[in-house]
């Protein structure tokens, strides 16, 4: 007979691999734009070529290994050399900035490789392998308790990811420093799961005809399109986060390049704010368990247009740097903040909920493709026109090069795609009530 988990050491392993996977999701979201920036050229060409590259890895890395563990039943596996490897290419991402600026192209080039070989490993451990573990665990009982751990660690990854990251890359910009430590701490999670996880966190196999078959069938959207309640969710995630895209990837240049804040004023700045902002995921974690589901939705993202339009007006010469704290700036971060735990806590329970039985791993890939692959890429390909058509620009001196600063274009345009996530969410709510009629 299965041995179960107890529920002690169930939380710790959501919270324990969750919060590193967070960790250095943080790293490459945050720090590495902001690496380029300072290490390699103000280009967001760059940028958004990261953003597309890793957002094509991760899905197709998600794919395959979901796959695999349908077919195995085996999730440690994946969660623990999928950590491993992951800690290991976030330290080889440093690594690009002794390639010789002289060959701009090149440094660009492995910037951008190095980038998307991180992301397909993790993608491997994190989404593959510990998030649809997470969904095997779901209940009833315990669904609002981990979409909760799911919501708030993103924003809590952010908060520790920049005020650690800023302490550790310092006045000094040593991102050295900071990409070594998370990466170790990484591999140093995936070798304690080897040990912590074991056979009673697998599941039954379920295979269907050949590896390859059962691969592309998920690409069949038949069965997902059947589904119009989890259609409407997943389309309401994808176009919020096309709008959070434009603006969180370039957040951290805009603070340090445009308003002239250092890296490690900046990890503050963003975190304090972030810090009150998750306490709220403990009221939504209660209404979602409530079935508010919609409601929640639509709440949240009205209060993250709400904060990037707080945000909007704050103009370089405006701030005082040399203080901390600026109520428009962290105010906006706060309320932005909710939005963003609410609709990511809401929309990962609902999904879950939704998922067919035998597919967990593979409609974790579905939720890639709309959650990362296609707001990546199209959020990337708007950030950058935006940043290059209404930023700051300059040309560097010694290298000739056009330089690109982003200014606070990026919420006006981010809440303009925001916005459009009322449409699926208002739409989906008849499709919710029917649902809960039907379970009562």
């Amino acid at each position: 007979m299965k041995k179960t988990r107890s529920a002690l050491s169930m939380w710790i392993l959501v919270w324990g691999l969750g919060l590193a996977g967070q960790l250095c999701w943080n790293i490459e979201n945050q720090w590495f734009n902001t690496f380029v920036y300072a290490k390699i050229g103000k280009d967001p060409s760059i940028i958004s070529g990261m953003l597309i590259w890793s957002a094509i890895a991760s899905a197709f890395s998600t794919f395959f290994f979901g796959t695999w563990a349908d077919r195995t039943g085996r999730r440690r596996s994946l969660i623990a050399w999928g950590y491993i490897l992951w800690g290991i290419f976030t330290i080889a991402f440093g690594l690009t900035e002794f390639i010789s600026k002289e060959m701009y192209t090149l440094v660009a080039f492995m910037v951008v490789l190095a980038d998307t070989v991180m992301s397909f490993f993790g993608s491997m451990g994190s989404t593959a392998g510990f998030s649809t573990w997470t969904t095997d665990l779901m209940n009833n009982k315990n669904r609002g308790g981990i979409g909760a751990a799911l919501a708030t660690q993103p924003v809590l990854g952010t908060l520790l990811g920049t005020v650690v990251g800023g302490m550790l890359v310092g006045k000094n910009d040593n991102y050295q420093r900071l990409f070594i430590v998370m990466g170790v701490l990484v591999i140093a999670v995936g070798l304690i799961s080897m040990f912590v996880l074991n056979k009673n966190d697998d599941v039954a196999p379920h295979k269907e005809g050949s590896f390859w078959k059962q691969f592309f069938s998920v690409f069949n959207f038949k069965t997902f399109f059947g589904l119009k309640e989890l259609v409407l969710v997943h389309i309401a995630i994808s176009v919020f986060t096309i709008g959070f895209n434009i603006y969180f990837s370039y957040t951290g240049n805009y603070l340090i390049h445009y308003l002239g804040y250092t890296a490690d004023q900046m990890g503050i700045i963003e975190a304090v704010p972030l810090v009150f902002a998750m306490l709220t995921a403990i009221p939504i974690g209660v209404l979602i368990n409530k079935n508010k589901h919609p409601y929640i939705g639509i709440a949240s993202v009205l209060l993250n247009i709400a904060g990037l339009m707080i945000l909007y007006p704050v103009r370089a010469g405006s701030v005082d740097t040399s203080k901390l704290f600026n109520l428009q700036i962290w105010l906006g971060i706060f309320i932005m903040g909710i939005g963003y735990v609410g609709i990511l806590q809401v929309t990962k329970v609902w999904a879950k909920q939704l998922y067919p039985e035998n597919a967990k791993g593979q409609f974790e890939g579905i939720w890639t493709i709309f959650y990362v692959l296609i707001p990546m890429i199209a959020g990337a390909l708007i950030g950058e026109t935006v940043v290059k058509t209404s930023g700051e620009t300059f040309i560097n001196q010694k290298s000739g090069q056009m330089e690109y600063i982003p200014n606070s274009n990026i919420f006006l345009v981010g809440a303009c795609v925001v916005v459009l996530t009322l449409i699926p969410l208002i739409l989906s709510i008849r499709y919710h009530k029917k649902r809960a009629a039907e379970e009562k």
